[in-house]
């Protein structure tokens, strides 16, 4: 029933039914909106669920502190997952932000880290429009909102005019012209500026953008420089900065203990067509998780062998601790036939868990999950010690992790007589007890890691540059690979921007910086 009196005026009666019907039109599909809505939400609740769960186990696999189902190539081809399905469930959220109309635009901002204090402010101030019925009048500010968006202008090419007048005096015979000297080059008589030198590097070496892509991306801005060109600069900048990577291992060969690796580099072979098989030769050090005040840093060497004679020839005059996985040639060094004092090899924990864990994964053996779960608590103890002096970690490590290791060795020793002497299990045995006191060796000395993870994340940049520029052009290329990528991985290891150390370290060795100086030029001593 009504509550409300109808007109008799028949017009009105009209008026009022048509009215009713809009509102109830209006209604209606107010209703099929918020069907259509609440079937998108599940629908998209669902495919959210979904694409987080398979995020979550992404995230699991390539942040776990152990785990170790992924080479590196997986590694990258999961990373690119990842960042897709992130991308999928933005555009899910913004067609829901979108269906649900001004309602979703009211919500406050969520609070975000403030941009970097040296990024350059440029303010914009827009002010209201005053309503025709206040012209006139006083306004009185009484508040403001503040909101800062990331901007970017794209790198832009300028040309560097240098003009330097030539002066003469008049009745003056003899010196009677002066001219300002020309500026020096690292290039001399070339068109690149260091600041151009040192963006190719960065990009190449740092960024893994090979010179191929970087000749399309100059091109778009109408600067042709051709690949060829810009090989022939790098091949300057390492014969330039060659003493400085030379440095870099010599400082690397000061400390008591040095990480070693390395990866290989395909090389285009001359004259054949086709890539051989090379290799990059990386040694580390870094004392920081052990609160240690020396600088990090990697060292590079380009060989076309991973014999262990490279090795010897890298580490002549070293005779600490070297950490290693369990490649054979690195035994070597720790050999009666090296001619020198022998090293002392720590072998890396993470390479054996490797081992066993794919024999967890398969569920093909008792023994290896008994082994990667007990394994954790080593690692367990290491989050513990971190960053702590180096005595205070191996007390600790005595306590706590020196049981585990007895109780795997006993338990490996009375399981190898039980199993088949050719089953994985019993190779990866073997494996162990033949290196136990390389193994047992982070129990010994506080200074020791129980994984070579430091140099795994050194070489790492240098599979993804690899990858991107398919080989190096020559023996040649290869060195001014390994060169330059000492020098700009040791300046990331140190917080130091790539592209300003090099820049500046190029302008300097332009200018005659003294050989006697070469520290000061090394990155983790830059100052901008």
């Amino acid at each position: 029933m009504l509550d409300f009196p109808l007109p008799d005026d028949v017009d009105a009666l009209k008026a009022l039914v048509r009215v009713m019907a809009e509102k109830a039109a209006r209604t209606e599909a107010l209703e099929s909106e918020i069907r259509d809505l609440k079937v998108l939400n599940a629908a998209a609740d669902e495919r959210i669920a979904r694409l987080t769960s398979i995020l979550k186990a992404l995230e699991r696999n390539r942040f776990g502190k152990r785990s170790e189902k992924l080479g590196a190539a997986a590694a990258e081809q999961q990373a690119f997952v990842f960042e897709e399905i992130q991308t999928g469930i933005a555009e899910i959220k913004a067609g829901l932000d979108k269906a649900g109309g001004s309602a979703k635009q009211k919500r406050a901002p969520r609070p975000r880290k403030a941009f970097a204090s040296h990024l350059e402010r440029v303010e914009v101030v827009i002010e209201p429009e005053v309503p025709a019925e206040h012209l006139g009048k006083e306004k009185i500010k009484i508040g403001e909102d503040v909101c800062e968006r990331l901007d970017v202008e794209p790198p832009r090419f300028r040309v560097i005019v240098t003009r330097r007048p030539k002066y003469a005096f008049k009745d003056v015979d003899v010196d009677g012209v002066i001219q300002a000297p020309a500026p020096a080059r690292i290039i001399e008589g070339g068109i690149p500026t260091e600041a151009l030198l040192a963006m190719i590097a960065v990009s190449k070496y740092a960024d893994g953008l090979p010179l191929y892509r970087q000749e399309g991306i100059y091109a778009r801005d109408g600067v042709e420089l051709d690949r060829s060109l810009m090989a022939q600069w790098m091949g300057r900048l390492g014969f330039e900065l060659e003493p400085l990577s030379d440095h870099v291992l010599w400082r690397i060969k000061q400390s008591p203990r040095v990480f070693a690796d390395e990866t290989t580099l395909p090389t285009l072979e001359p004259g054949a067509g086709k890539a051989k098989k090379a290799y990059l030769w990386a040694y580390a050090r870094d004392d920081r998780p052990f609160g240690g005040g020396d600088p990090p840093m990697v060292a590079y060497r380009f060989e076309d062998s991973r014999s262990g004679d490279c090795a010897l020839r890298h580490l002549k005059g070293y005779y600490g601790i070297l950490q290693v996985d369990g490649y054979a040639a690195y035994q070597r060094l720790a050999g009666a036939d090296r001619g020198e004092k022998a090293l002392l090899l720590a072998c890396c924990w993470a390479h054996l868990r490797r081992r066993f864990y794919e024999l967890h994964v398969a569920g093909s053996s008792s023994l290896a999950t008994a082994t990667v779960e007990r394994m954790k608590d080593l690692w367990s103890v290491e989050d513990q010690v971190r960053d702590l002096m180096p005595d205070d970690r191996l007390a600790a490590r005595r306590q706590s992790s020196a049981p585990i290791v007895a109780e795997l060795f006993a338990r490996w020793e009375r399981e190898l007589a039980l199993i088949s002497g050719k089953s994985k299990l019993a190779e990866h045995i073997r494996y162990a007890l033949g290196r136990r006191a390389s193994l047992e060796l982070f129990l010994a000395d506080g200074h020791v890691e129980i994984d070579s993870n430091v140099v795994e994340r050194a070489i790492r940049p240098q599979t993804i540059t690899r990858k991107n520029a398919l080989f190096a052009g020559s023996d040649g290329g290869g060195r001014t690979w390994a060169t330059l990528a000492t020098l700009l991985t040791t300046a990331k290891m140190n917080g130091a921007d790539p592209f300003a150390w090099l820049k500046q370290t190029l302008e300097r060795i332009a200018n005659g910086w003294p050989n006697r100086d070469i520290e000061a030029l090394m990155p983790w001593n830059y100052v901008a």
